[in-house]
This record gives structure tokens, C-alpha cells and sequence, in this order.
């Protein structure tokens, strides 16, 4: 590409750059806490306001049943497609809608959108809504220049990225709707990730015999049993830390316990306790392998207990992102793009968070994460009070997206594809 055409579309994003962030004011301003999850509402919100930009949103409705017994309320998942001359490939821009609830601790609205001191706030301002917006602008810029695009571009919108993306990205590619070439989803500007973990959780419930505080030997308590379980979790903490990824950007496989329920009483011997756990698995593990060994150690550490059994549920088996074929051209370019504007190198590194770009790998889709916000979770305070993302990087990751759908999509590039 010319550098008067890089310079024409990253002049548009700055000359809309007001319109870019109000639009993502929109979006914040719609809740989507998930849980409850009743997310149907926000996409049509989306899909009415990209009509305004001439765009048609084919809005996809998941049944309601399925949805239902998914632990949600309702999802309809977009799929914008905007078609070219033929002779290029299909990529495909992924962010999801869904949200955690806010919690306590804001100093501003988590539904405001509120712009101070060069940040938006809001509940995700960072993790994703933002990339709504950052994939949104890019393609109306590419699209703005006036330069012969080839192939295709499609805008996956879902929402159910915090309950696994398995009635958003994954539904999206066993009913055959989609099936790009690549794929971009939702990240972070100063580093690309390439590769993610593997994640299982596990819904274990300790039943044993409810009993009268002053008789307990009349029940069979069912928290101390899952105090053993606890405890031989924990006690596998060390050994898991001794295990190292290949891959540069993730360390070590890690387990936790993050929810208890259970009791009826204070002056009751505990009947039933449910635990709800979670076994990060780094891309060098097997997770069938993983989870016959974490089913292992939670039976073995009550076996033989008088009264007790245990029920162990999967709640979610996410399987790793790693890099495939094609996924180094969109590397490529993302880095020589997003050098140029951020005037930094951008890294390509592997993370230990889990998401649903690894749903399009599973698919052997080449898929990398890339968009706005800063250069670590942390810093936004994703999921945390005051989320918020610099309206400094949301410019230009937008523009660094928009520079590498030319990269792929000029008709005078090069193909990459190829």
C-alpha cells in the first residue's frame, strides 16, 4: 500500500474519532451483566445502530432452551458481512458483549461511559465492547478510502464469551453460518497473543447426612469432607509450579477453588456442600489427561469416608489457542502495522487467560487476539472497579487493525493468503 493510502485511512479514524468513541458510550451504556444474562437486548442495539452506517446485522437467536439450560437468559449473536470483489480471503473480527456484573468499589457509573482525563470508564470500556467499536471503525475506514478491496470481511458480534463461548463463536461455526479464512479477536494493543491455555472447571458436590449440632455423630458432615478435598487441591499447588510452558508469555498450570456453598444451619451438621473449582492447563498439557487427574485427586482425598458421596460435574472444558498455519501472516502484519503507529515493537506472546479465539482454532481457523486497551489485564481493571481504556489506545488500535485489513484485503497488495 501506498503511504498516501495508510495516510487516508488513518486521517478518517482521527476525523471520526469523536463519533468512535461515542458509539462505544452506547454500547457500555446497555448492560450486559452476565450473570443474569438477558443479552439478545444489546444486539439489537448494535445491529440498529450499524444501519445507520448503511450495514445490515443478520441477528442470529440462539433457542431459548438451549440458552436456558445454558445458565442465560437470552443471546442473539451478529454476523455483519461485507462482501468484495472476489480473489481474497474471508477475515472475520470477533469481540463479545457479555459481561461480568460490576461489583462494588466504582468511583464512576459501570453504565456511564463516562470520558475523564483521557480514559472512558465503564464496565467493558476494556474487555470488549471496546473492540466493537475498534473493529467497527477500522472497516468503516477501509471501507471509506476508496481503494479496490478483494475477499471479505465479517463482524462477529456475540455474547456468552464469559460462559465459554459455546453459544456464541462455537454455535456460530457448527451451524455452518460462518467460515472464514482468519480470524482477529479482541485483545490488547501492545501485544498480539498467539497461543492461550486450556481451562477446566468442575462443579463438585460432598453429599453426606444432615445432623443436630448437639448430636453430630447422628449425621455425616459433608464440609469436612470437602475440607479434604480442599486440602488435597492445595497441597498439589507446589508440583503443578514445577511445570513450565514452552511457550513463551505463559508459566505454569495453576487450580483453585473459587466458589463454596453448603449448610442449612449454624447449630446443623452440613448435608451437602457444592464446590466449584478451576484448572488452568498450559497448551503443553492434555486436558483429558488433566481432568482424569484432578477427578482423581477429589475422590481419592474422601475415599473411604463413612456417609459420604461425591457428584463431580464439567462445567466448561476450554481447550487451548495455538498458533496454526496463516496465523504468522496475520502476526506479520499486525506487528509492522501496530510498529508503526505505536512506535514501539508490539510483542506476540501466549497469555494464561482463556478465550473465544480458541473456538475458531479448534475449527483449524487461524486466530490471533489483537484491539484496544493497554498492555496487561491489570491495568484496565477488566472485571475489577473503574475498568476503563485510554481513548489514546482505542485510536490506535483502531488504526492498526484497519492498516492490516488493507494488508489482507487490498486488491493492489499482495495477497497474504497465498
Amino acid at each position: 500500500m501506498t503511504m498516501q493510502t495508510q495516510e487516508k485511512l488513518t486521517g478518517w479514524i482521527d476525523a471520526h474519532f469523536d463519533e468512535q468513541v461515542a458509539f462505544l458510550q452506547r454500547l457500555i451504556q446497555k448492560s450486559t451483566d452476565t450473570p443474569p444474562g438477558d443479552n439478545a437486548p444489546h444486539a439489537e442495539l448494535v445491529a440498529g445502530l450499524v444501519e445507520a452506517f448503511g450495514w445490515h446485522a443478520e441477528q442470529h437467536a440462539v433457542p431459548a432452551q438451549a440458552v436456558h439450560d445454558y445458565g442465560m437468559q437470552s443471546i442473539t449473536n451478529l454476523i455483519i458481512r461485507r462482501p468484495y470483489a472476489d480473489g481474497g480471503p474471508t477475515i472475520a473480527l470477533n469481540a463479545h458483549g457479555d459481561v461480568v456484573p460490576p461489583g462494588e468499589g466504582w468511583t464512576h457509573d459501570p453504565y456511564g461511559g463516562e470520558v475523564a482525563d483521557g480514559y472512558i470508564y465503564g464496565r467493558a470500556a476494556a474487555v470488549s465492547k471496546s473492540d466493537f467499536s475498534t473493529y467497527i471503525f477500522a472497516v468503516r475506514a477501509l471501507e471509506a478510502i476508496g481503494v479496490p478491496l478483494i475477499g471479505a470481511l465479517e463482524l462477529h458480534f456475540t455474547y456468552d464469551e464469559e460462559f465459554g463461548g459455546l453459544l456464541g463463536p462455537l454455535w456460530l461455526l457448527e451451524q455452518k453460518l460462518t467460515r472464514p479464512d482468519f480470524v482477529i479477536a479482541a485483545g490488547f494493543s501492545y501485544n498480539i497473543v498467539t497461543a492461550h491455555n486450556a481451562c477446566l472447571q468442575l462443579e463438585v458436590t460432598v453429599h453426606g447426612k444432615s445432623g443436630h449440632g448437639a448430636m453430630p455423630e447422628t449425621g455425616h458432615d459433608a464440609l469436612q469432607a470437602a475440607n479434604k478435598i480442599l486440602t488435597a487441591i492445595y497441597d498439589a499447588l507446589p508440583a503443578l509450579g514445577k511445570i513450565k510452558s514452552t511457550v513463551p508469555g505463559i508459566d505454569s498450570p495453576t487450580m483453585l477453588v473459587g466458589r463454596i456453598d453448603g449448610g442449612t444451619n449454624t447449630n446443623v451438621v452440613p448435608g451437602k456442600v457444592v464446590m466449584k473449582m478451576d484448572r488452568r492447563m498450559i497448551p503443553d498439557e492434555d486436558p483429558v489427561a488433566v481432568e482424569a487427574q484432578v477427578r482423581a485427586l477429589i475422590e481419592g482425598a474422601v475415599a473411604g469416608l463413612p456417609g459420604i458421596r461425591l457428584e463431580i460435574r464439567r462445567l466448561l472444558l476450554s481447550h487451548a489457542l495455538r498458533a496454526l498455519p496463516g496465523s504468522d501472516k496475520l502476526v506479520a502484519s499486525l506487528q509492522k502495522n501496530g510498529g508503526q503507529v505505536m512506535g514501539q515493537e508490539i510483542t506476540a506472546l501466549g497469555t494464561p487467560l482463556y478465550a473465544d479465539a480458541r473456538l475458531y482454532g479448534e475449527h483449524g481457523i487461524p486466530a490471533v487476539l489483537y484491539g484496544a486497551g493497554p498492555r496487561t489485564v491489570p491495568e484496565s481493571n477488566a472485571k475489577k472497579a473503574d475498568e476503563r481504556l485510554a481513548l489514546d489506545d482505542l485510536r490506535k488500535a483502531t488504526k492498526v487493525v484497519g492498516l492490516t485489513l488493507l494488508d489482507f484485503l487490498g486488491a493492489q497488495n499482495a495477497d497474504p493468503a497465498a
